[in-house]
């Protein structure tokens, strides 16, 4: 899918429901959307449940932003980040904002957002109510996030000495570049649906713009969610779709496209 990774970006935490594990990993997938050029987190940070969080910050360069908890029961924390949000937006620092919390508080203002012309990510984890998800242009799970970048760093950790090895093997079957998971019905109904949309006079929809259509029916849409890293081989593991990849012009950039086969 392509993002404009030139948008300037409001990265604003919830540190009340933010796991802080992933934070790292969560600024790595903010930079897959833009340059984060505002970084702050909200919380009450004399309490000692944040304390941990010190270390993370001054890695990610984050700035912790202090709301005391005038009343308990209440999340002041909400009410200083949306206000804060709302500040950033009339002084046009920015072309987009992301939301990591998983809290639904923040779907007023993640429409709010949008309507003034912004481009909202939202970054939660899978408890996050529908209301937010949807009040987002894009929505993604944290654990996934997570997911990922365990194994793209256990890849990485793998001896290079193995490689050689087992490619040297003859007759052993050859391992799935991506693991066997089973693609809801929903899921390919919506890409096959998504697909006839944006099709051209012989079927073909351009995989780009298939990946753009889909996230705007639905902001969580991510190929990682069904454990496949590219939309490309998401589609390449259905029977129904046919893709085509066709070369251009242009040393090493191809079109890749993709029909129904049982569209009419």
């Amino acid at each position: 899918m392509s993002e404009q990774t030139d948008l300037r970006l409001a990265v604003l935490i919830d540190a009340d429901n933010a796991p802080r594990s992933a934070l790292g990993d969560i600024m790595a997938e903010v930079a897959v959307y833009g340059t984060p050029t505002i970084k702050r987190i909200y919380g009450d940070w004399t309490t000692p449940n944040l304390a941990s969080w010190k270390g993370p910050l001054l890695e990610n360069a984050i700035t912790p932003i202090q709301q005391y908890s005038y009343t308990t029961g209440k999340n002041a924390t909400d009410s200083a980040m949306i206000i804060d949000a709302m500040d950033i937006l009339y002084t046009g620092q920015v072309d987009g904002f992301v939301l990591v919390s998983s809290d639904s508080d923040f779907t007023r203002l993640a429409v709010r957002l949008r309507e003034a012309g912004k481009k909202v990510y939202g970054m939660g984890e899978r408890k996050t109510p529908n209301p937010f998800i949807v009040a987002c242009d894009k929505f993604v799970y944290i654990e996934v996030i997570r997911a990922a970048a365990e194994e793209a760093r256990a890849e990485e950790e793998k001896p290079k000495a193995q490689k050689p090895q087992s490619q040297k093997k003859k007759g052993a079957p050859a391992q799935p570049q991506e693991p066997e998971h089973k693609v809801p019905k929903a899921v390919v109904k919506l890409i096959a649906e998504s697909v006839d949309t944006i099709a051209d006079e012989d079927g073909y929809a351009a995989l780009g713009e298939l990946g753009n259509l889909l996230v705007k029916k639905q902001p969580d849409f991510d190929p990682r969610n069904f454990g496949f890293s590219k939309l490309s081989k998401l589609v390449k593991s259905l029977s129904r779709f046919e893709v085509d990849v066709r070369p251009t012009s242009q040393p090493n950039v191809t079109h890749i496209l993709v029909r129904d086969k049982q569209s009419k």
